[in-house]
């Protein structure tokens, strides 16, 4: 009663996922040395590749959810028998692993607009964004490498992760109960905040890319005006999804109030106000031609920001100091590296 053929079809996903936004990466960087055309409709279909296995790996999650299948180890620790259905969503974004997932899902759904695009600034963009998305996916992978391991699979099963005399027996999957979802979690908060909040950090890659896009074509008007709508958007999501954090925690959570200088929630709210100047500087640039610089460095630090918050909440250094905070599960290294390309991608671009 393992259901095996969802363990195998969710890994199968997530690495198809994760080669096919390489390749998408891969293939760019040829498709601008030799300005070939193919290698720009390659750029294409490995997106539609790459966002199909993404969302069928969401569906493959949800649908083990709500089938309560415990033998998965994700399942097993995000929800119960007696989980009411609301709260499913919840128990899929709760943990490390699906809240990853949503975080693509939001990649993936900015990336159609972008794949119907013939300009090259906005092919780059796209690019950038499937580069994010490799990092990203890499954190789902779950493979083991010697010693080495890269990412956490939310398809892993139970018997994997621990070794009990129970799966000495052929029916343990159905004397298996799940620990099922933390009862502070179980708020309407929890269905709605968190697809905000990420919808917010994830709109951020927006600007991010337009800036390294920028750099790369050397295309300041069409940066100017194209990245402004998208940073307004994001400005505007993850000002809501703060706001709503803020409503929640003085409501259901008794943080003490939303200000209690939980350093996650601090984090939060810096790469908003980055955001904001950027936003700002942008406008500027747009009526005066001046501070296009400025608001070029700007847009990057935000993303900048929100990946430094993604390390502090999910590396678990802070997880005796922070009510948001994840435990430790050994991605330390790949966060570190997702800070660093985002640090490093537009000053390498800008010295090129």
């Amino acid at each position: 009663n393992e259901h095996i053929w969802i363990h195998y079809t969710g890994h199968f996903l997530l690495l198809t996922a994760f080669l096919s936004a390489l390749y998408a990466v891969f293939a760019h960087v040829l498709s601008i040395r030799s300005h070939a055309l193919n290698w720009k409709d390659a750029v294409r279909v490995a997106f539609w590749v790459h966002l199909a296995s993404i969302y069928l790996a969401i569906a493959l999650l949800l649908f083990i959810l709500y089938k309560k299948y415990f033998a998965y180890e994700y399942v097993w620790a995000h929800a119960s028998a007696d989980l009411p259905l609301r709260y499913i969503l919840a128990a899929f974004w709760e943990g490390q692993e699906g809240s990853f997932l949503l975080w693509l899902f939001w990649n993936g759904a900015f990336g159609i607009y972008f794949v119907r695009q013939t300009r090259p600034i906005r092919l780059t963009v796209l690019v950038v964004l499937l580069g994010v998305n490799a990092l990203l996916t890499s954190m789902l992978l779950g493979i083991h490498l010697g010693d080495f391991k890269i990412g956490s699979s939310p398809f892993l099963l139970l018997r994997h992760s621990m070794d009990l005399p129970l799966f000495n027996n052929a029916d343990y999957a159905r004397l298996i109960e799940g620990n099922g979802l933390n009862p502070l979690l179980q708020n309407y908060w929890m269905t709605i905040h968190p697809p905000v909040l990420f919808l917010g950090f994830a709109s951020t890659l927006a600007p991010f890319a337009y800036a390294c896009a920028a750099l790369i074509h050397q295309d300041w008007k069409a940066f100017i005006k194209e990245s402004l709508p998208w940073a307004a958007g994001s400005a505007f999501a993850l000002g809501a999804g703060i706001l709503m954090g803020a409503a929640w925690a003085y409501e259901a959570l008794s943080f003490g109030g939303y200000w209690a200088w939980d350093p996650v929630e601090n984090m939060s709210l810096a790469p908003w106000l980055i955001l904001l100047a950027g936003l700002h500087t942008n406008l500027v640039s747009r009526a005066s031609g001046h501070s296009i610089r400025a608001t070029l460095w700007l847009y990057a630090l935000s993303f900048v920001f929100v990946c430094y918050s993604s390390y502090l909440t999910r590396s678990g250094v802070l997880g005796d100091s922070s009510a948001h905070a994840f435990t430790e599960m050994g991605l330390e290294g790949q966060l570190v590296l997702l800070c660093l390309v985002a640090c490093l991608l537009p000053i390498i671009v800008l010295i090129r």
